[in-house]
């Protein structure tokens, strides 16, 4: 599927940038998405979208990075604490998310159909 799409793409892109007819179709296009770009209403949504992701991280910024810190406290240690000088290569065991291991989704439906 992830073929079929990309060539779909490709055979797009192709025909309006290899073809008279596609250079004036892409130009169409380009003066369409400039005049939808400068709309008043879509700056409106846009200047909207980006006050709210800046009221985010203003308020959940340190949270998220609390979280983060977090989750990765015991995943690495701190040489400047560390008093052992023996260290170990015999620890074969990973890292895994606190809600489970990471599945890609081929390997959660191994039955079903590979795209």
């Amino acid at each position: 599927m992830k073929g079929k799409l990309t060539f779909v793409v490709g055979a797009g892109v192709g025909y309006l940038l290899g073809t008279r007819a596609g250079r004036q179709q892409f130009e169409k296009i380009k003066g369409w998405a400039s005049d939808t770009w400068n709309d008043p209403r879509v700056q409106g949504y846009v200047q909207d979208a980006e006050h709210a992701a800046t009221e985010f991280a203003k308020t959940q910024g340190g949270a998220l990075k609390d979280k983060a810190k977090g989750a990765f406290s015991g995943s690495e240690k701190d040489d400047t604490t560390s008093t052992d000088d023996t260290t170990s290569t015999d620890d074969t065991s990973t890292w895994e998310p606190s809600d489970g291991p990471l599945v890609d989704a081929d390997d959660a439906n191994p039955d079903g159909p590979r795209h």
